[in-house]
């Protein structure tokens, strides 16, 4: 049996973790996933990243949870990757899934590709609160192209606005690249997501995951959203990447 905490991305809050909690708890498991600070609805948006990490770490100290497989998803890569330095003694692997794993002082956003570079800002600066929404266009094919239509929309409609704050702030990682090679780490791949270019050999997740040096690489078919559309297989997968 191992204790996962799970950490969503962008636009997500824990609760998108649910049915893949419900079939790591049939396979044995322990789940938890906390919604981070500034996520969620109905919630202040005026958060920056070390907000966000916070949430988690005080999370996981309030449960007291030790001997934990933390997982990241996407924008929650960054996340769990300064978690680890600030609670290294609780973390069994670190398990980054299709996940941005940002180079020491660069943000989250400065990963990933100009297009997204583009237009967040301009989506911030559109809102009345300097955050990001995904036009349904981008989320249906470039997140969860393996959703038919009515399921796209379904999910589409749980999304919440995305502060972008976080997402742009620069972010000393230096700790992190100290301390990653006493961690063990995993990361997941699903082959059919094209939220960021596959293959690309600048902002891909391969280049991502490069970062962690040595590392257990498992891949799945499925979207960036897969947790969405096939939550047991990705609850299979990452039974497969937190194991000893």
């Amino acid at each position: 049996m191992s204790r996962y905490v799970l950490v969503h991305g962008s636009w997500h809050d824990g609760a998108a973790w649910t049915d893949v909690a419900d079939h790591l708890e049939k396979l044995g498991h322990e789940a938890h996933f906390p919604t981070m600070a500034g996520h969620g609805k109905d919630v202040p948006r005026d958060v920056d990243h070390g907000d966000c990490v916070a949430s988690v770490v005080d999370y996981i100290t309030e449960h007291e949870l030790t001997d934990i497989v933390l997982v990241g998803h996407s924008f929650g890569g960054s996340v769990i990757a300064r978690v680890a330095e600030r609670i290294p003694e609780k973390i069994r692997r670190l398990v980054f899934w299709n996940a941005f794993i940002p180079v020491d002082g660069t943000s989250v956003l400065d990963n990933a590709p100009p297009a997204y570079q583009e237009l967040f800002p301009i989506l911030a600066a559109q809102s009345d609160d300097n955050t990001v929404m995904l036009p349904f266009e981008v989320w249906r094919d470039a997140f969860i192209g393996d959703a038919d239509l009515d399921r796209a929309r379904e999910t589409y409609d749980m999304l919440v606005p995305e502060p972008l704050g976080p997402t742009v702030e620069k972010l000393d990682l230096s700790e992190f690249y100290r301390i990653m090679p006493t961690i063990p780490r995993s990361y997941v791949l699903c082959h059919d997501d094209s939220a960021l270019p596959p293959g690309d050999p600048q902002y891909g997740y391969l280049a991502n995951a490069r970062r962690l040096g040595v590392f257990r690489l498992v891949t799945l078919e499925g979207s960036h959203e897969v947790l969405f559309t096939n939550p047991a297989l990705l609850a299979s997968k990452l039974g497969l990447a937190g194991r000893d």
